[in-house]
């Protein structure tokens, strides 16, 4: 149990430590504790997948604050306004979420093809070095795959966020009842872009899901 304490221990300090220094320094570190690379991505894909969930419900919160904008009466729209640029800046922090939690599984991916392709090179038997190199290119091809749909979802966001971000800057300078009935002719536009949105990210976290369980 002791064991198992201190070796948590040295893995959250040395996460710590890779705030400050390169990834490989991190990977190797971690590895002299018994977490490979492997296990790293592994757990890169989860955050990945639990960022996305959580973008995905703030981008719906977002919707539904500017669809009830145009429902509401004059005197109210300060309130309105504030609550909307709140769900603006959620989203766009969950957004980033993602972009980082993505970038630190291609990062991770990509160190852990480059070992495996040169320790393919140091195996002797020519069957296991062929099976060594089938499973390389298939656990690859997954990654990619599921790289590919976070890069998809991801690309999804940035002009929905644009779009919130200019009816969230007009309403605000502009607080008055035709302001609200010029934003209520744009709801169906956004509507499908999110729509878009929420389904490409539905994609990703599902296939996100199943590599997880596949690698577990």
């Amino acid at each position: 149990m002791l064991q198992v304490r201190i070796r948590l221990t040295v893995v959250v300090l040395l996460a710590l430590l890779m705030l400050g220094g390169c990834e490989s320094t991190y990977y190797s570190a971690m590895e002299t504790v018994g977490v490979h690379k492997r296990e790293i991505l592994v757990d890169r894909v989860e955050d990945a997948m639990e960022s996305q969930e959580d973008a995905k419900s703030e981008f719906e919160n977002a919707f539904e604050q500017f669809s009830s904008v145009v429902n509401v009466p004059p005197s109210e729209l300060q309130d309105t306004y504030e609550s909307l640029n709140e769900a603006f800046e959620d989203s766009e922090a969950k957004a980033e979420e993602v972009s980082d939690r993505i970038d630190a599984v291609e990062s991770v991916s990509e160190a852990l093809f480059e070992e495996w392709s040169e320790e393919i090179d140091l195996i002797k038997d020519s069957g296991l070095r062929a099976s060594s190199a089938r499973q390389l290119k298939r656990s690859t091809q997954q990654t990619n795959d599921l790289i590919r749909a976070m890069r998809r979802a991801e690309a999804r966001m940035e002009p929905v966020l644009n779009t919130f971000r200019d009816y969230v800057l007009y309403l605000k300078h502009n607080l008055n009842a035709q302001a609200v009935a010029s934003l209520k002719g744009e709801l169906a536009g956004v509507e499908a872009d999110v729509s878009s949105l929420i389904a490409d990210m539905e994609a990703s976290i599902s296939k996100a899901r199943a590599f997880v369980a596949e690698m577990e």
